[in-house]
């Protein structure tokens, strides 16, 4: 009985080095791991809050914000080149969509009627910029810019008698024109889309463009398939308690499969239930996604990594952000969590560089 004894103590003794070892080991995995991934913040000379990004490739990324504020990188991050649009220092551009080193275009976000709707386009690296475009109607608030090329583009503003107000460009951003009201479907009360990130717009392919909504009983996904003369609407299994919640960003990967999120920006722990949601036909309907952990996180920024080369078609990373940081996803199931940087929008130009901006002059880069 003693020699049992013994013996039992023995390999518990065994046992528990092993464990000791081997947790070590995974510990050590784990920290390579998320050292190999983890967000670097990047200094830049400025305090603006940023809330536009534009990630053209591995070298050259475009940022837009506060105070007319516009920063350019053609070196990976390692110089940046800080830039005041003239006549415009009080304006906030929250929206950017660069094309290459020298041509891009910015949307101010605010109300018309001050002044505050407007999109200008440079051709110089941002050395100068012409205002292409301004809308003084009342009720206009441009909320996302985006183009499917570099000549057709589009703009989204809040509802104005009981519309969505959209705009597009076929060539390249140097004259717009107003998508005929009619057109869209009518806006709930209190209806509008989030300018948190130039996200709540995507495009796809040549012709297909969605957005989201919020503050309204339910959240909701605009969707057209020829560039925005025709309009379909389908409801988000969300429904928004208040006028600061709701689908917040969009994202597809391509004409069928897409990701919304969003949450409630005044209560970023604890929004309404979750965060995340699915489609596989097109933005017709939409499903309940992996939870995040809290499961009502605010995500403001949602976005697919491009696939690896060679990838099988099933292999799709997600990356999202939010005041509460940034989290990620390769197994379809399960987030985790990257950086608890406070975030306003997140983008990959390949799949193993990532780059994230947020206030006060945050800019963040993630490399593998």
């Amino acid at each position: 009985m003693r020699k049992s004894v013994a013996l039992v103590l023995v390999v518990l003794v065994v046992l528990a080095a092993i464990s000791a070892l081997l947790a070590g080991s995974i510990g050590a995995s784990r920290s390579a791991q998320n050292q190999k991934h983890s967000w670097q913040k990047i200094a830049v000379s400025t305090s603006a809050g940023f809330r536009g990004l534009s990630a053209v490739n591995a070298n050259v990324v475009w940022a837009s914000g506060t105070d007319g504020t516009v920063i350019r990188t053609v070196e990976g991050g390692t110089t940046w080149s800080i830039r005041t649009v003239a006549g415009a220092e009080k304006l906030d551009f929250r929206g950017i969509r660069a094309f290459d080193a020298t041509t891009a275009v910015i949307m101010s976000s605010g109300n018309a009627e001050d002044g505050q709707a407007r999109i200008y386009r440079t051709a110089d690296g941002g050395e100068t910029w012409k205002l292409v475009y301004e809308q003084k109607t009342r009720g206009i608030f441009f909320d996302a810019i985006a183009f499917w090329d570099r000549e057709h583009g589009i703009v989204v503003s809040d509802p104005v008698e009981g519309r969505f107000a959209l705009f597009t460009t076929a060539d390249g951003g140097e004259t717009w024109t107003e998508i005929p009201p009619a057109s869209l479907p009518a806006a709930l009360p209190n209806e509008g889309a989030f300018a948190a990130s130039n996200s709540c717009l995507a495009v796809e392919g040549q012709r297909n463009v969605w957005f989201v909504t919020g503050g309204a009983s339910v959240a909701r996904v605009f969707r057209s398939n020829d560039r925005g003369k025709s309009w379909h609407v389908a409801e988000a299994p969300m429904h928004p308690p208040n006028a600061s919640s709701g689908l917040f960003s969009i994202a597809f990967r391509d004409a069928m499969n897409g990701i919304a999120a969003g949450g409630d920006y005044a209560h970023p722990a604890a929004g309404p239930g979750p965060a995340i949601f699915l489609t596989t036909d097109g933005g017709a309907t939409w499903r309940p996604g992996a939870p995040t952990d809290p499961e009502g996180m605010f995500l403001s920024s949602v976005t697919y990594k491009p696939r690896a080369p060679g990838a099988n078609s099933s292999a799709v990373e997600i990356s999202a952000a939010g005041t509460g940081g940034i989290v990620s996803m390769a197994d379809g199931a399960h987030w985790v969590r990257e950086s608890e940087q406070n975030i306003n929008a997140v983008a990959f130009p390949t799949r193993d560089l990532g780059w994230a901006v947020g206030p006060k002059g945050a800019v963040l880069r993630r490399a593998e």
